[in-house]
């Protein structure tokens, strides 16, 4: 889906690709495909597992004896799709031009402006939901975005509207805004992908 060429968000290296028996142009992911395929085979050794288990009445006993080949065998099928699927995504290109084109379509920034609606003008939410409806038909009938919409434009359907609703429209805005607890904001984000270099950090530590 990513890849696809309607879509075009990543492009895969040639190394963790191949090419297809009669398409010369098609290149198969054949790492993304193996995996997932491998993640049938770890669910297949965990229900083998779980039933073994299932009806054991103490401690130890004989059908122990065959968790063995099940647990080895998902973990190697484990290993072997971390180790491809880190090739595959340390190698792959991303086209942040198609992507973000694609987040700002459909007017994704609606629920920004209608929440900013009742935060900034105490609007209760029924009312807001019409406003921000108004203007996305607005700006749809002219084919631009919300903040396309001039701020008179806006004043039209809702007289209270002021130049700040231009701070929460736009993909970057609404991204930035969300500051919460597993937020998507920038500083957010960092703070999480350190988290876990350092997490993982102390795990090969030890």
């Amino acid at each position: 889906f990513l890849r696809t060429q309607e879509f075009a968000y990543i492009t895969l290296a040639t190394d963790v690709t191949t090419g297809s028996s009669i398409m010369p142009q098609k290149r198969n992911p054949d790492a993304a495909e193996l995996v997932r395929a491998k993640a049938g085979r770890v669910i297949g050794a965990l229900t083998s597992l779980l039933i073994v288990m299932k009806g054991l009445p103490l401690a130890y006993s004989k059908d122990m004896q065959e968790d063995k080949e099940a647990a080895f065998d998902a973990l190697d099928a484990l290993s072997l799709s971390l180790a491809a699927m880190t090739g595959m995504v340390r190698t792959l290109t991303v086209n942040e031009k198609a992507m973000r084109a694609a987040a700002s379509r459909g007017f994704s920034t609606a629920t920004d402006l209608a929440d900013w609606l009742v935060r900034a003008l105490n609007l209760p939410f029924r009312q807001a939901h019409h406003v921000t409806g108004a203007l996305v038909a607005r700006a749809e009938k002219k084919g631009i975005d919300l903040d396309g919409l001039s701020l008179d434009e806006m004043r039209e359907v809702e007289p209270g509207i002021t130049d700040e609703v231009y701070s929460v429209l736009g993909v970057d805005n609404s991204v930035a805004s969300r500051t919460s607890f597993g937020g998507t904001s920038p500083e957010n984000v960092r703070a999480a992908a350190k988290w876990w270099r350092d997490e993982l950090g102390r795990e090969s530590s030890r």
